[in-house]
């Protein structure tokens, strides 16, 4: 008997999302529309709302912690296994809500038991579409609002921006849908950015949505990816367009800590998205995993090196990981590297080469050796924010790597 299909929704509170399901019922009457609406989250309630061909309920769920993991463990879960079940529908939609990015949840849909089982071994999990609107999401992905700021619930412990969060949205999508309207230019920049960010995903207008919407020739199908994987994933264009372009900085030095964290500004003006492995002079094993969007940017600890790490190490990693490793193996720093990735909008891609290159260990430092790079100020904590908080607790990213945002 075959599985039901499920389709992660994911986007912004507007028209257009529910246009969107609107349209995708259309398409399939039978369809079920599951969506978890977060706006009292804080004060323990979840509202959950579930749509079919012949019903329309929406359920207020108390949830003792009040918290987004425990919605999802405790109420998203367990509805997703009930729909999956004998008899109910042959595809389901999951509508997230806006403050949830798609990758934290497939990894749950991965990973977390319920009875025993995850909710991917119950399901065909088809992929995520994403909802863009055409007007707005660069001006939201390159901006620093703050989510309490766009009236979303403020969560605890929560720092994102508007942008981390339309960023991660798209990112991960299988298909954007294009709504809302843009002039020639502003579509054509979007598009270029889009192509940059996200090459692997279509692009539909939702005013010609069809049967591509479920996502049958989805390459990543909700699968996150691995950090340590190549950085320029489905051949994205390198040439420049509407002024936007991808910058790709490498090095086989460590960097200087302080000057790191003062280069750092450079991706947070003028920049969509930067993504990357760092390694810091003053922590010789650890690889730290970069992330910016807009205004906001995360630096987290991703692990340690592959050199010196044992062959258990060697083992677990992937076979991506073990290839990239040895086709760039140094013969004093093994695979240590600085691998960077960075969506420019409206920044000078020389300008940010010079900042990051300018961070590097000069050669009188280098030649000092490592006895004299354990002394260098390093004012990364293993939690970092920027704008720099003063205190933040270390949370676990869907990958296992520990966050700071910086």
């Amino acid at each position: 008997m075959p599985r039901p299909e499920l389709l992660v929704l994911t986007g912004p509170t507007a028209p257009g999302v529910e246009d969107f399901v609107t349209r995708i019922r259309a398409l399939d009457p039978d369809a079920a529309v599951l969506h978890h609406d977060l706006r009292d989250v804080g004060a323990g309630l979840v509202h959950r709302r579930l749509r079919t061909r012949h019903d329309d309920v929406t359920t207020t769920v108390e949830l003792a912690h009040g918290c987004v993991s425990c919605t999802l463990r405790e109420d998203l879960l367990p509805q997703l296994h009930a729909l999956a079940a004998p008899g109910g529908p042959a595809r389901i939609v999951l509508h997230l809500d806006p403050v949830l990015e798609p990758e934290q949840v497939c990894w749950a849909l991965l990973h977390v038991l319920v009875d025993g089982t995850t909710v991917a071994d119950e399901v065909d999990l088809r992929g995520v579409v994403a909802v863009v609107d055409a007007g707005t999401w660069l001006a939201d992905a390159t901006g620093d609002a703050t989510l309490p700021a766009r009236g979303c619930p403020e969560l605890p412990d929560d720092e994102r921006t508007v942008a981390q969060v339309a960023v991660g949205q798209a990112e991960f999508a299988d298909l954007i849908v294009l709504t809302g309207t843009a002039d020639a230019w502003e579509r054509a920049r979007l598009d270029a950015v889009l192509a940059r960010l996200v090459p692997g995903a279509p692009r539909l207008p939702v005013r010609e949505l069809d049967d591509r919407v479920f996502l049958a020739s989805a390459v990543r199908r909700g699968r996150p990816a691995d950090v340590h994987a190549a950085l320029l994933r489905g051949s994205p264009p390198l040439d420049a367009d509407c002024g936007v372009r991808l910058v790709v900085f490498s090095a086989r030095r460590p960097f200087h800590p302080g000057r790191l964290h003062d280069a750092l500004d450079v991706l947070l003006d003028g920049v969509v998205r930067a993504r990357g492995r760092l390694w810091l002079a003053t922590r010789p094993d650890a690889v730290l995993w970069l992330e910016s969007a807009g205004g906001g940017l995360r630096v987290g600890h991703a692990g340690d090196w592959l050199d010196g790490a044992g062959d258990e190490a060697w083992e677990a990693a992937s076979a991506e990981r073990r290839a990239i490793a040895s086709l760039g193996w140094h013969p004093r720093f093994g695979d240590r590297a600085q691998d960077v990735v960075v969506l420019a909008h409206d920044a000078d891609p020389d300008e940010i080469d010079a900042a990051l290159r300018g961070a590097l260990l000069t050669d009188a430092e280098l030649a000092a050796g490592p006895g004299a790079w354990s002394a260098l100020p390093d004012p990364f904590g293993w939690w970092h924010t920027d704008p720099c908080s003063p205190a933040a607790d270390a949370v676990a990213g869907t990958d296992g790597r520990s966050e700071e945002e910086h």
